[in-house]
């Protein structure tokens, strides 16, 4: 359902023009369709130029009338009562539950950690869960990556471990050379 936006096509130009007027009062009824809601329920919240496009667009006039129709029609309509026998059944059905205790201490456990999930204030339980996961996600990874690391330091020849050997001590002896020469500079600056 997409429109086709209407273009001004020069001469005499009239009857693009009210095209393109209808266009841009279609746009503006667009966007006042969900302050129409707001005018409905508090009519003195609404700002001046939702007021304003209301009191000019018979559209608009005409949505708002069919909105206050059905907000009538709904605080008219009026839902259906209860039964007057439905707590006191419900009431026998409970009692009914509790005495038939579950024949273990285990089930009985059980159905209470189950209760408790489904119907008890678990939300301070929810980020305990999920720091808990993820410190056994990070010792789970870490552990893996270890047992990774391992096999692949095992794998190495003793040949490479000496090259690492010399490289690390090589790149201390420039680090020391670097901050013996700063040292130098600094006491010479002073």
């Amino acid at each position: 359902m997409s429109e086709k936006k209407p273009e001004y096509t020069g001469g005499n130009g009239v009857g693009s023009m009210i095209e393109m007027e209808k266009h841009a009062m279609k746009n503006t009824c667009t966007a006042m369709e969900s302050k129409l809601a707001d005018l409905l329920l508090d009519p003195g919240a609404a700002s001046s130029r939702v007021q304003a496009h209301v009191a000019g667009c018979a559209f608009c006039r005409r949505e708002l009338a069919n909105l206050r129709a059905t907000m009538a029609l709904l605080d008219t309509w009026e839902g259906p009562q209860p039964s007057p026998y439905f707590l006191t059944r419900l009431d026998a059905q409970m009692r009914e539950e509790r005495a038939a205790a579950p024949a273990n201490w285990l089930t009985h456990l059980i159905d209470r950690l189950r209760a408790r999930a489904a119907y008890g204030p678990s939300m301070h339980v929810r980020p305990l869960a999920a720091m808990a996961l993820s410190v056994v996600l990070l010792l789970g990874g870490g552990a893996y990556l270890g047992v990774i690391n391992d096999w692949d330091q095992s794998a190495a020849s003793p040949g490479q471990a000496v090259v690492h050997d010399l490289q690390t001590l090589d790149n201390n002896a420039q680090l020391l050379d670097q901050l013996e020469a700063l040292s130098n500079n600094n006491d010479n600056g002073d």
